[in-house]
């Protein structure tokens, strides 16, 4: 593979490396010293820079005022805004979007995707079902009662709902595909239970009693839900990447530094090695995850591999979430007692890199998932 980023790519990542710069970690009470969310809201500031910045609108075509990108440009971004554990719903948002913009009708893409080039409509999507281990889709029932859709049922773990203004819902009506409908957070019927994340921030068991969606706000185009799914789990792992790439850079930096019996205690054998191998890992993870996000973009296309997109995606978050917890096991073994340290952002990348091993399913799940690929699909 040519892991060559196009122009347009590389000026999406100095774009958000840019946003991101003046980002600190620490911005927000420790989630290690409070019970509830570490904030009511996300960061939104941030958010307001990003759309000043051209970011929210990169996978929009240019019609809805975007900059026509692709996934493999919004992981791009994801690894930057992972560096610094930004707190804006940039991976949900997008993605929803890029659903919208592909299977939504006109009157739902002219009512959501301008405002959400620049910011003022905020996106999310319900993808962990009534408990985040069952399909998110089963979660959910729609049914046809004339002009609307009436949804009943329950989603868990809502990232970013509370300040959302539309939340994506996958569905089922019965037999055949799932749908995907479009919820404004105020329909009535609807009601945001918080939660909390891993990571401190703040979620929504989101509760759907009749709410009733007009028949141009739901997509029930085959394959919909699934490629949005997909395109959320391998935004996951870019943010993976990113994280554990600042993670190694952190443990890099203070390994140089702390000495032991006088030499710097990253010159010691065991020490180099198990940074190695670290390495070793984001660079697994870095492969799959360009891999999968380039199947995402060529899929329509024609592009094919032995294994459907789906398997791409699951190699890609096995690596994530195994990569991950991996990096910063490795970390906080190297720093020692200061990495528990609540003065010290790493355990906030330690909380951050757990949240993301398990969205979207563990490692288990995933190869649960690729191994029913491989046994329906005979490799040349």
């Amino acid at each position: 593979m040519d892991f060559t980023f196009t122009e347009e790519q590389q000026a999406a990542v100095e774009a958000a490396k840019a946003v991101f710069a003046d980002v600190a970690p620490d911005g927000v009470p420790s989630p290690a010293l409070t019970p509830e969310a570490v904030a009511e809201d996300f960061d939104r500031p941030l958010w307001a820079k990003l759309a000043a910045s051209d970011l929210l609108g990169l996978v929009l075509a240019e019609e809805h005022g975007g900059a026509g990108l692709d996934a493999i440009a919004l992981c791009l971004v994801l690894r930057e805004a992972a560096r610094v554990l930004a707190r804006v719903p940039l991976l949900e948002h997008c993605a929803t979007a890029m659903a919208v913009q592909a299977h939504g009708s006109p009157e739902l893409a002219a009512a959501l995707l301008p405002g959400a080039g620049r910011g003022t409509v905020v996106l999310t999507a319900a993808a962990h079902g009534r408990s985040g281990h069952d399909p998110a889709e089963l979660a959910v029932a729609a049914r046809r009662e004339g002009p609307f859709w009436i949804l009943d049922g329950v989603q868990t773990a809502v990232p970013w709902a509370h300040g959302a203004d539309w939340i994506a819902v996958p569905a089922h009506a019965g037999e055949g595909e799932a749908v995907l409908a479009l919820v404004p957070r105020t329909a009535e019927g609807l009601a945001l239970a918080g939660q909390v994340s891993t990571s401190g921030e703040r979620l929504a068991e989101l509760a759907l009693d009749g709410v009733r969606v007009p028949a141009a706000h739901l997509i029930d185009t085959p394959g919909a839900w699934e490629r949005l799914h997909r395109l959320l789990a391998t935004g996951t792992c870019a943010l993976a990447l990113g994280l554990g790439e600042q993670v190694l850079a952190m443990t890099g930096q203070y390994t140089g530094k702390r000495e032991q019996f006088g030499f710097p205690v990253a010159t010691f054998q065991a020490v180099a090695v198990q940074a190695a191998d670290r390495y070793i890992d984001l660079r697994a993870m870095e492969a799959t995850l360009w891999q999968a996000a380039w199947r995402l973009d060529t899929a329509t296309g024609g592009a094919g591999g032995p294994l459907p997109v789906a398997g791409d995606v699951a190699v890609a978050k096995i690596w994530a979430s195994e990569g991950v917890r991996r990096v910063v096991q490795t970390a906080q073994h190297l720093h020692g007692g200061f990495g528990a340290d609540t003065d010290y952002p790493l355990h906030r990348y330690h909380a951050w890199a757990k949240q993301l091993e398990l969205q979207l399913g563990p490692a288990a799940a995933h190869e649960e998932a690729l191994g029913d690929l491989l046994a329906a699909h005979a490799l040349a």
